[in-house]
């Protein structure tokens, strides 16, 4: 069977994966978009959803021009929108924010980068809200700025070795940020500690000459999500852990779909000591589109749902009961969430999704409803160990990391080993 490909190259900016339809405030809040205007829709606009009332609503934040189709925006915990333009190459900060029928701005500041540098693009929204970072990675060292929250603009925050990409909160309190560092030519993920001035600490390593890393992380049970080639050099595998666990990684045979592109992109939160039990939201992407899968670590199988129509790809949030909610827009509905119920840990079936036997075309591999429902039909994880020989070493962890604790304490740092049945 082929490897499913973990992260494409659509975002080289972020570990090169897909981007999503919107971007999301890391307490549910508020997201933020660029909205096509115009009657060819071929101008842009940012557009603000409020998604923590009774019913959503969107709010539209044009400027005094139309915005470039490259043009980041984030929403805030306040409520303003973050936007970052590209203009004579200076990249220019400011925060939108509605103003009767017009839009009010706060122009933040801007970055000058080398020529050989990317130039910064914006991390995933920080706990809080109040502040927003960026990564701008050169050929030999990457330079993390704070965009807004600070008092004088754009601020330095550290310069860290090597070319970074990715970046993932691990903690609710915007201190620790994990991010994919290449030097040597592999990448590892590594920490930074924004409290101790940018301070690079190792997180993750599975093999000494393997790609390994993080592409989600849940604060309150510590369940991570990482892609790596350890099992299958030269080809990436998604895989998960737990941050302060002594047990290593493993990568489910279920998580492998041929020639599909797996992007996990929401983890349930609130299952501080079952991290087996979170249920982790992936965006499946195949030769007939996009679609949802659902999955728990201590399941076997991956639940299939068709995207609801309109779906801003690759974005939704998990509700601590285990309600996925997904962003979606159509003319006849053009802010709206769909909201999906998360399989019972154990086996328990998924509305809507389709299960082996269920209804759907059996020769359209990789679409949703696929027969088999990529179940793990050998029961059977690869998974690096600590070479003990201890069966008890392949199991799903149920530690989770210490509250407080300064720093996470990397994941198991030892060599691929053997295939383990189950």
């Amino acid at each position: 069977m082929t490897a499913c490909a973990i992260e494409p190259s659509a975002d080289p900016g972020n570990s090169g994966a897909p981007r999503a339809g919107c971007s999301i405030t890391a307490a549910g809040a508020y997201a933020a978009r660029l909205a096509r205007s115009g009657q060819d829709g071929d101008s842009w606009y940012p557009e603000r959803w409020t998604l923590d009332g009774p019913e959503p609503y969107a709010v539209p934040l044009p400027g005094n021009q139309p915005e470039e189709a490259g043009t980041e925006v984030q929403p805030m915990g306040d409520g303003r929108v973050l936007v970052h333009r590209v203009a004579a190459g200076r990249h220019v900060f400011a925060l939108l924010y509605p103003t009767g029928p017009g839009t009010g701005e706060l122009p933040l500041g801007a970055v000058e980068c080398p020529a050989d540098t990317t130039g910064p693009r914006l991390l995933p929204p920080a706990p809080g809200g109040e502040r927003a970072y960026a990564l701008a990675a050169g050929p030999r060292s990457t330079v993390l700025w704070e965009v807004a929250g600070g008092a004088f603009g754009p601020e330095r925050v550290a310069k860290i070795p090597g070319r970074c990409s990715g970046g993932v909160w691990l903690d609710r309190t915007g201190r620790m940020l994990a991010v994919d560092q290449e030097t040597g030519g592999r990448t590892k993920a590594v920490v930074v500690d924004l409290e101790r001035g940018g301070e690079v600490s190792p997180l993750l390593q599975i093999a000494a000459d393997s790609d390994d890393r993080l592409l989600l992380a849940d604060p309150d049970s510590g369940l991570v999500l990482i892609g790596s080639d350890a099992p299958s050099p030269g080809r990436q595998r998604l895989g998960w852990g737990v941050l302060g666990s002594t047990l290593p990684v493993r990568f489910p045979e279920c998580l492998r779909m041929p020639d599909c592109v797996v992007t996990p992109f929401a983890i349930q939160p609130g299952q501080v000591l079952t991290p087996e039990r979170c249920a982790v939201a992936l965006r499946v992407d195949g030769a007939f589109g996009s679609w949802v899968g659902v999955w728990r670590p201590a399941d076997r199988r991956v639940r299939h749902l068709p995207a609801p129509e309109g779906w801003l790809t690759g974005a939704g949030l998990w509700t601590p009961d285990g309600e996925l909610r997904l962003p979606c827009s159509t003319p006849q509905s053009p802010c709206g969430v769909a909201r999906l119920a998360a399989p019972d840990a154990g086996g328990g079936r998924t509305e809507g999704a389709n299960d082996a036997g269920d209804e759907g075309d059996p020769g359209d591999p990789g679409g949703p409803g696929d027969a088999a429902d990529t179940a793990d039909t050998e029961d059977t994880e690869e998974s690096a160990h600590d070479g003990s020989g201890d069966p008890a070493a392949t199991g799903p962890s149920t530690h989770a990391s210490a509250p407080g604790r300064p720093c996470p304490v990397p994941l198991q740092q030892a060599p691929l080993a053997r295939l383990v049945t189950k």
